[in-house]
């Protein structure tokens, strides 16, 4: 199992539109791809930076699933979260494995 983690630093101004829109349409986007068996949304509390930032994280069985997503679908979907918060937010992604 890995778990595809994508951090998001959000201007505060913006931060409440941006949990609506993901909480509403980009989350559903990414599990209608059927490559993610769950998913959980988290807000970091001591985070250094400034604004607000978040965390998506995705779980997945296997790496073909990732690939799959990697290529296929997240360009798309990274094009629409850049033109809905354009110079609004910056965003990071990670990959990691279970290991217990």
């Amino acid at each position: 199992m890995l778990l595809y983690n994508v951090t998001t630093i959000i201007e505060d101004n913006s931060a409440d539109r941006w949990l609506q829109w993901m909480q509403e349409i980009h989350i559903q986007q990414v599990m209608e791809t059927g490559l993610f068996v769950s998913y959980r949304l988290l807000k970091v509390i001591d985070s250094p930076n400034e604004g607000v930032t978040y965390c998506a994280q995705y779980v997945t069985e296997n790496m073909d699933n990732y690939l799959e997503y990697k290529d296929k679908y997240a360009p798309s979907l990274q094009d629409k979260v850049n033109e809905s918060f354009k110079n609004q937010q910056v965003s990071f992604t990670s990959l990691m494995e279970y290991l217990a």
